[in-house]
């Protein structure tokens, strides 16, 4: 795995990765190394697209130096919880990803539902995490004209993203389906349900 480092300030480093998959396995060991107490002290961790931003750090040229003997196993040998999300597959723009997957929009559901997916990152709204999984093949564009308004519970579709929204925002995702899962509550430990690295399933139920 190709690590490159980048000092931010005094006391940050960003980690660059290959990409999204290399992102993913790096955001996972920091987290394993920190909960073994095999880590720096790290105030902040930033998983994002193909990078880690580790802040807070005492002696960044150090960790530097550290990282770069690390032994990171690929994200498909860890053990971890699957958070299973229910959905109807009954979107707006389902027959238009499956025009574009050139397929049935039942076919889109099995597809769909047979992959197991991971949050890379989050953004966008609280709660709202980017999961990565979908073959490249069934990467689809943004819609051209965003919605005003998506109802929280959407699934859509955008880029080589998966993603539901937590709460009613404007969006341009191409929506698939919907859930009845509450994925943001302020008032839950934790607030979001789904946080970087989580595995995540999603299982069809009756359109």
């Amino acid at each position: 795995m190709s690590v490159r480092t980048l000092p931010v300030g005094d006391r940050a480093l960003l980690v660059e990765l290959a990409d999204g998959a290399e992102a993913g396995a790096f955001h996972a060991e920091v987290l394993r190394r920190r909960a073994a107490g095999s880590l720096p002290a790290v105030r902040e961790i930033v998983p994002a697209a193909r990078t880690v931003l580790l802040d807070g750090v005492a002696d960044p040229r150090r960790l530097a130096d550290d990282l770069a003997g690390w032994d990171i196993p690929p994200l498909g040998a860890r053990e971890e919880r699957v958070i299973e999300v229910p959905v109807r597959y009954d979107g707006p723009d389902l027959a238009e990803v499956a025009a574009l997957w050139e397929v049935t929009e039942d076919e889109v559901a099995a597809v769909h539902a047979a992959v197991e997916f991971r949050v890379a990152f989050c953004g966008f709204a609280p709660g709202f995490g980017y999961l990565t999984g979908l073959p490249e093949r069934y990467a689809v564009p943004r819609r051209a004209t965003p919605r005003t308004a998506v109802p929280a519970g959407a699934l859509g579709l955008a880029g080589p993203y998966t993603g539901v929204y937590p709460r009613s925002s404007p969006g341009g995702w191409q929506l698939i389906g919907r859930t009845a899962l509450e994925l943001w509550n302020p008032a839950r430990e934790p607030a979001a349900l789904l946080s970087p690295g989580t595995r995540v399933r999603f299982v069809a139920e009756g359109r």
